[in-house]
């Protein structure tokens, strides 16, 4: 194996438990407890805790954007893990109904939220000036106030998203790479006659 690239590797990974380290000293900031809407009505975020104090919500663009359908179908086989320490909800500006209709086609397991576009994502963006980007943030609740903790964004090369890792073995990347929302491909001929056929 090539000596540079382990040294990077360790590297890579020290730096890692370095940033977690800075991360659970962050100091939390205080939020509004912001309203969405969800199948069940309307939620807060405070309700969005269920019986825990430690809340992640996953900033997820909507149906219309195959990379945060790449990042959420890899944190949904995490999804039980996650919830055995701290509540998991994923939001998006799509309406409830949309949302609960492609996580089941797509198999999620999430809890869902919409924020509509409203003041919550305006306000809570992981990106500065953006106000419909992928990322995650955690909110910690003492009582009834609520807290924002810490944030990511999410991108291709991130550390959230193994598939850019595993490419990467493969000396590929976002250049070489774009993720489908399936990866069928129509046969020339199809035994059944081909007719109705959905791509």
């Amino acid at each position: 194996m090539n000596k540079e690239i382990m040294a990077l590797e360790r590297q890579i990974y020290e730096l890692t438990e370095k940033l977690n380290a800075l991360r659970k000293e962050s100091q939390p900031i205080e939020v509004p407890n912001y309203s969405f809407e969800t199948q069940q009505g309307e939620s807060t975020l405070l309700e969005l805790f269920g019986g825990n104090d430690k809340l992640l919500l996953i900033h997820n663009m909507g149906q219309g954007c195959r990379y945060c359908t790449l990042w959420a179908d890899g944190f949904n086989g995490f999804v039980p893990h996650l919830e055995s320490a701290m509540s998991l909800v994923l939001v998006s500006k799509d309406p409830p109904d949309l949302q609960r209709k492609f996580a089941n086609d797509r198999g999620w397991k999430f809890k869902l939220a919409s924020h509509g576009g409203n003041t919550y994502i305006q306000k809570q963006t992981v990106t500065p000036g953006q106000k419909n980007a992928p990322g995650a943030v955690l909110y910690e609740r003492e009582g009834d106030t609520i807290y924002r903790k810490n944030s990511c964004e999410f991108g291709p090369g991130d550390l959230y998203c193994s598939m850019w890792g595993l490419l990467g073995l493969a000396g590929m990347g976002e250049e070489e790479w774009t993720p489908q929302y399936n990866y069928w491909s129509r046969p020339q001929k199809l035994d059944d006659g081909g007719l109705n056929v959905l791509d």
